[in-house]
C-alpha cells in the first residue's frame, strides 16, 4: 500500500475496508492505527461515501448506527477540509444549523452545572426546578433535528447521499429517546437518592446530543456546504420556517440566491400546484382513497366534482355536476344551506359541522368555507366521514408498532 493513496475512489474503499474490520470486532485501538496508518486522512464527503458503501453492500442500517459514534470518534482525528469554506452570511441555514449547536453546548454545559448543584434536601426543590428548566432548553433540539431530518436529508439525497439520512436520523431519534426518559426520570425525583439516580441517565442522554453536535460539525455541515448549490440552499431557507429554531433565532444577513421554485415534473399531463405535482389520474386515484366523501361547490353554488370513495354515505351520481346545491338537499333544509353559504361568502363564518346516526354509521358532516390566497371566496367544500371506526381507537400505536405485529403474524 503507497503511502499516499491519491486516489478519491481508492481510498474510501480503503476507508470502507478498515471500518469493516471495527464491525468484524477488532479492536478499536487496531483499528485506530490502520486508519492514521494507511488512509492517514479523509474528509465528510468520504466518509459519508464510505457509510454509503456499507449501506449498498448489505450492511444493516442498525448496525451501522449502533457503530456511529466509534466511526465518528474513530475517523474524527484523521478528518480535513478539502478547502476552507468561505464564511457564510448569518441567517444561512447552514449557518443557523452551526449557530444552533453553540447555543445547545451552553444548554448542556448549563444543564451540567445545575445536576452538580444538586444538594441537600433544604436546596434540592429549588436545584432540581433548575435543572429541569435546563434540561428543557436542551430539549429543544427537537426543532433541529427535524428541520435537519425532513428539509436538509431531503437536499442531499437528491445528490444520491442518503446514509446520513437513514443513520443520523436514527441517532437524531435515540437522543431524543435519551433525553425524554432523563426528563421522565426527573420529574418523578422527590429526594436527592432518587436524583443521583436519574443522573446516569442524563449523562447519556447529554452526551448523545454532543456526539450529535460533533458529528454535524465534522461531517454532515461540511459535506452539506460542499455538495449544494445555492439555489437548493436557498430552497432549503424557505423550507425550514415551518419548523422553527432551536434556542436562537436566525441572523438576518442571509440573501437567498433566488426565488425557491416548485418541483417541476417532465411529464407533460402533470398538473404543477404549489407543493408539488400529480397527474389526473393520480389525484383521481388519491381521492379514491380518502376514506372519506368530497363534494365541492363553486361560488356560484354549483357542485364542480366529488370524489367516489371507499365511503359512501349519501348517493352521488354525475348527474350533480353542474346542479344548483340547494336542490341537492330536502326542501326543509334548502334555508339552512343558503344561509351557511352566505355567511362562508360574508366571511362571518368557516366552517359548519354536524353528526348523525345513520345505520351503523356515525357521520360527521362539515362544511369548510373554501378561499384563495387573497381570502377570495371561491366555494364550499363537505367533508363527510365516518367516525364510529376512530371512536374505537384506544392507547397508542406507533409506526415501529405494525413491524412487530408483522414479525409475531
Amino acid at each position: 500500500m503507497s503511502e499516499a493513496i491519491a486516489n478519491q475512489a481508492e481510498r474510501i474503499e480503503t476507508l470502507r475496508h478498515v471500518i469493516s474490520h471495527l464491525h468484524q470486532g477488532h479492536d478499536p485501538e487496531q483499528v485506530r492505527g490502520e486508519l492514521r496508518t494507511i488512509v492517514r486522512q479523509t474528509d465528510a464527503v468520504e466518509i459519508a461515501a464510505m457509510e454509503q458503501q456499507l449501506i449498498d453492500g448489505g450492511m444493516a442500517v442498525d448496525e451501522i448506527r449502533s457503530m456511529c459514534d466509534m466511526h465518528s470518534q474513530l475517523t474524527r482525528e484523521i478528518l480535513v477540509q478539502r478547502i476552507a469554506p468561505a464564511p457564510l452570511p448569518p441567517g444561512h441555514p447552514a449557518e443557523t444549523f452551526a449557530s444552533e449547536n453553540i447555543a445547545l453546548r451552553g444548554a448542556i454545559a448549563a444543564t451540567r452545572k445545575a445536576a452538580s448543584a444538586l444538594g441537600s434536601q433544604s436546596e434540592f426543590a429549588p436545584a432540581l426546578l433548575r435543572l429541569r428548566q435546563e434540561l428543557h432548553y436542551v430539549m429543544d433540539v427537537d426543532k433541529h433535528y427535524s428541520r435537519k431530518e425532513q428539509v436538509l436529508f431531503t437536499f442531499l439525497e437528491r445528490h444520491g447521499i442518503t446514509g446520513p439520512s437513514r443513520v443520523m436520523w436514527a441517532k437524531d431519534d435515540e437522543a431524543r429517546k435519551l433525553l425524554a426518559d432523563a426528563a421522565t426520570q426527573l420529574a418523578q425525583c422527590t429526594t436527592p437518592q432518587l436524583a443521583a439516580e436519574a443522573l446516569p441517565s442524563l449523562d447519556r442522554a447529554l452526551a448523545a446530543v454532543e456526539e450529535m453536535i460533533a458529528k454535524e460539525e465534522n461531517i454532515l455541515l461540511p459535506l452539506a456546504i460542499e455538495m449544494l448549490t445555492a439555489e437548493e440552499w436557498a430552497e432549503i431557507f424557505e423550507s425550514s420556517k415551518i419548523f422553527g429554531w432551536c434556542l436562537i433565532e436566525p441572523g438576518r444577513g442571509y440573501k437567498p440566491a433566488a426565488s425557491p421554485k416548485p418541483n417541476t415534473n417532465s411529464n407533460p399531463l402533470s398538473i404543477l400546484l404549489s407543493t408539488g405535482h400529480s397527474t389526473i389520474e393520480q389525484l383521481e386515484a388519491i381521492l379514491s382513497t380518502l376514506p372519506l366523501d368530497l363534494t365541492f361547490v363553486d361560488a356560484d353554488d354549483r357542485v364542480a366534482f366529488y370524489s367516489e370513495g371507499p365511503l359512501r354515505a349519501f348517493a352521488r351520481t354525475k348527474a350533480i355536476i353542474g346542479r344548483k346545491v340547494q336542490y341537492c338537499h330536502p326542501v326543509n333544509s334548502i334555508g339552512l344551506v343558503d344561509r351557511i353559504l352566505s355567511e362562508f361568502r360574508s366571511g362571518t363564518r368557516d366552517v359548519a359541522e354536524f353528526y348523525v346516526h345513520i345505520k351503523d354509521l356515525y357521520l360527521h358532516i362539515r362544511f369548510f368555507a373554501v378561499r384563495d390566497a387573497c381570502k377570495k371566496y371561491v366555494g364550499a367544500l363537505e367533508m363527510v366521514q365516518d367516525i364510529a371506526p376512530l371512536q374505537r381507537i384506544q392507547g397508542e400505536r406507533r409506526l415501529l408498532d405494525e413491524e412487530l405485529a408483522v414479525a409475531r403474524a
